[in-house]
């Protein structure tokens, strides 16, 4: 049986949001990934099939592909696309649910609206140091993914048999991509008790998996050979390495937005390795390169982030931004990896 993970008077306080709230919005952060996305068609469902309610969902800008097949995203809204109705929906809006994001400025151009919005907000999220004014403020960064606080919620508040295949497969899909396929972040034997109550919404997880990894195009699979063959840069004394994917690469592989995902769990299968970096310039913006970090067992990437790439994150998987040429960036990197050298080495 799963704690709960929210008091009796916040248990109160969340319903009373709810109930009382007509005109109610989903959010989550740029570049959403499969927690994000998950998250927050995990929760419409619930506000939805258990309180009658009809939520909106925005998202800052464009999401991958291998997300487009999940049960309800056609209902997403993209922020950049719909820029007016959005902002006159969270101008307008009594209750706006902020999901798997801790500050407005990860949702990139929507967060001027989003702060001004004069709707109560609920935060839902697993990272460190939410600084977003609430009514209320469900943070757990311990928590393997914000889908996973997703079901917990829905579990304590007693609508989880309520709740069907259009709850579970959102659900199921972040909290697999927030953990690469619960492989990091995933010890707690509670994921594994929330997993076994999924599939009794029968879904089919090995579908899933195969949507999410195994739903790429031709040129992403020669662009991870080119990258692992080209860019990858090992330093085998400090058991790290990083890679570059610049505009030139992407251009020549026709990158499409999510085709970078999961090369950088790649160098990991090095033995002994203990730190991964990513590299990738923006499709669009100069001197924007954006970093992503994974490490195994306590090699800290997240103090990294923090350190030297303007992020955050997980202990085992973080990412942030560089505002400089991808050439600066590697220098960032090297630096980064000389000054964690002890622990990389312990």
């Amino acid at each position: 049986m799963l704690n709960n993970i929210l008091t009796q008077d916040e248990a109160s306080l969340l319903k009373g949001l709810i109930t009382t709230s007509e005109n109610i919005v989903c959010v989550c952060h740029q570049s959403p990934d499969g927690d994000a996305i998950g998250s927050c068609l995990g929760w419409m469902e619930v506000l939805k099939t258990c309180f009658g309610k009809e939520p909106q969902f925005f998202v800052p800008d464009l999401y991958p592909d291998y997300l487009q097949w999940l049960p309800n995203s056609e209902k997403i809204i993209r922020y950049d696309k719909h820029r007016e109705g959005c902002d006159f929906m969270l101008a307008h809006a009594d209750l706006v649910f902020c999901l798997d994001f801790n500050t407005p400025s990860r949702t990139a151009d929507m967060a001027s609206a989003l702060c001004a919005s004069p709707a109560k907000k609920v935060l839902i999220d697993h990272h460190l140091n939410p600084d977003i004014e609430t009514a209320l403020t469900i943070s757990r960064p311990q928590a393997s993914s914000t889908s996973e606080l997703v079901f917990r919620l829905a579990w304590q508040l007693g609508c989880f048999e309520q709740l069907g295949h259009h709850f579970a497969v959102p659900v199921y899909c972040g909290m697999m991509t927030d953990t690469g396929g619960f492989t990091y972040n995933s010890n707690d034997p509670d994921i594994f008790f929330i997993i076994s109550q999924l599939l009794t919404k029968h879904i089919n997880k090995d579908k899933i998996y195969r949507n999410v990894y195994h739903n790429f195009s031709e040129d992403r699979l020669r662009l991870m050979g080119h990258v692992m063959l080209q860019r990858l840069v090992v330093d085998p004394q400090r058991h790290a390495s990083y890679f570059t994917i610049t505009r030139q690469d992407m251009k020549r592989f026709h990158f499409v937005k999510g085709d970078a995902e999961g090369l950088v769990n790649m160098p990991l299968q090095i033995k002994g390795h203990k730190l991964s970096v990513s590299l990738r310039e923006d499709t669009e913006k100069d001197n924007l390169v954006w970093v992503s970090l994974r490490s195994v067992d306590q090699f800290p990437c997240n103090q990294m982030a923090e350190q030297f790439f303007n992020g955050g994150g997980h202990l085992n998987a973080s990412g942030g931004r560089l505002y400089c040429s991808i050439d600066e960036a590697v220098k960032t990197t090297l630096q980064a990896i000389q000054a964690f050298e002890d622990k990389l080495k312990s």
